[in-house]
């Protein structure tokens, strides 16, 4: 494929802003990594109460991912034209939104979080096995709470810098956090030196913990920097948005969350008529869900840069051959989804062995790794249409495309299987999961049709 002047620019650009990610993600996900592999060094058990609070924790994570989404499709167009105060005024949204979501999460949890994880633990398995996972589980998840707020300034701060192209600065931020996150494992989980043996209560400190550095990080640095963040100056004198904005954000930004929340309880679900059919399953899915985090790191990066780059050239103006260059773009982000798939083969059979579990708990790991490298190109297509979308403030078409396609196809299928047949879980999890397949051409159309290439901003 011959690549032109202008090809190489937005390459350029592109991977100018996903590598950032990709190292920030990819090196976040391998100390959730480590973390497994240590939660894993004190039981199946843990292994699996830990990966079903992780689950639950989810799907608050990616309401606040939709909340920050929503006003940031207007960051990056604002950004595009060179309106630092319209930045500001997405900054301060992102801010009230996340924090009150938040504290309503906290005040869900603290009630009910204990009857959530025990609905994943009614499948085949001992009574024992369940109470000390529920047990593990609901442990983790009150301390884990503490940093939710944390977490949901941390994403305005973070959303608005890279929305802006300042994608190095959200890196950093996580790369001081996962230092500080992997020492405290190091010290809570196995009790090293003068600290206590807290196993997966240790896990969950340190991750609160370093939760907060990663605030503080990026408070302390975007503040005193602010000649180069122009949109921090003044940013708390008060926290006023026009209301016309807030009228112009909230159509935006509720239909992302809803679909961040549906396609997360989704996946909830999901892996609850998984453990239906084999309790076995949640470990083997950790397991599987662990090593695909961190190697699909390339294409998930790779997909949101398309997103925003396409966000700041629509607020540029600068609309010519917008299809084509998305197209292209798409391109170098299944290609990532390729390699990665590639890798996820290679180490199929080995990776489980790293875990202290039975040998039929890593062999089916192995078979799902199989499964989900084979879609990995499928998925890295079909992220990369979702931003591409998204970029252009067509939130309800996001939405139907991406939760409601879930919710009527993958899940009713799932339910049906696990509970209505006696369907073997590996077959299983292949055929709902291979459904998903079907949205790529969904999506084919969707970019091709342009109806998503949409300047926001006045």
């Amino acid at each position: 494929m011959r690549i032109n002047a202008e090809d190489k620019k937005f390459y350029k650009l592109l991977l100018t802003m996903a590598v950032p990610m990709m190292i920030q993600n990819g090196l976040s996900n391998f100390v959730s990594l480590l973390d497994n592999l240590m939660i894993g060094s004190c039981g199946t058990n843990a292994i699996s109460g830990v990966a079903i609070a992780n689950q639950i924790i989810f799907v608050f994570y990616l309401v606040l991912f939709g909340a920050t989404a929503g006003s940031g499709i207007f960051t990056a167009q604002y950004h595009g034209k060179g309106d630092n105060e319209g930045v500001r005024y997405t900054f301060r949204f992102k801010l009230v939104c996340n924090t009150i979501i938040g504290s309503l999460c906290i005040l869900f949890f603290l009630f009910y979080a204990p009857t959530l994880i025990a609905q994943f633990l009614k499948g085949e398995g001992s009574p024992e096995d369940a109470a000390q996972t529920l047990a593990i589980g609901s442990s983790y998840f009150k301390i884990m709470l503490i940093g939710l707020i944390p977490v949901g300034i941390t994403n305005a701060y973070a959303g608005t810098l890279r929305d802006i192209s300042a994608t190095k600065v959200p890196m950093m931020a996580s790369l001081t956090a996962i230092v500080v996150n992997l020492i405290g494992n190091a010290l809570l989980i196995y009790g090293l030196w003068f600290f206590p043996e807290l196993g997966a209560n240790g896990a969950a400190i340190a991750t609160v913990v370093s939760r907060f550095v990663e605030l503080f990080f990026l408070i302390i640095y975007t503040g005193t920097r602010s000649s180069s963040f122009v949109f921090i100056k003044g940013a708390f004198r008060h926290f006023h948005v026009p209301g016309r904005l807030v009228l112009t954000f909230i159509p935006k930004m509720i239909p992302l969350m809803l679909n961040e929340t549906l396609w997360s309880l989704g996946q909830t679900f999901l892996n609850q008529s998984y453990s239906y059919r084999s309790l076995s399953a949640v470990a083997a899915l950790n397991i599987e869900s662990t090593i695909w985090n961190l190697i699909g790191v390339a294409f998930l990066a790779m997909g949101e840069a398309v997103g925003i780059v396409m966000g700041q050239i629509l607020g540029e103006g600068q609309e010519k051959d917008i299809i084509g260059k998305a197209v292209k773009m798409r391109r170098f982000t299944v290609l990532c989804g390729l390699l990665g798939a590639a890798f996820m083969v290679i180490i199929s059979p080995f990776f489980p062995l790293c875990y202290d579990t039975t040998a039929d708990i890593r062999a089916m790991a192995t078979k799902f790794i199989l499964i989900f490298a084979f879609l990995m190109p499928f998925y890295a297509f079909m992220h990369a249409s979702y931003f591409i979308i998204r970029s252009g403030g067509n939130t309800l078409i996001t939405f139907l495309f991406d939760s409601c396609f879930a919710w009527v196809f993958l899940i009713p299928t799932a339910y049906f299987l696990s509970r209505h047949t006696k369907m073997e879980i590996v077959p299983m999890v292949a055929l709902v999961q291979s459904i998903e397949i079907l949205k790529c051409f969904i999506a084919q159309f969707l970019v091709k049709s342009g109806i998503w290439a949409r300047k926001l901003v006045k």
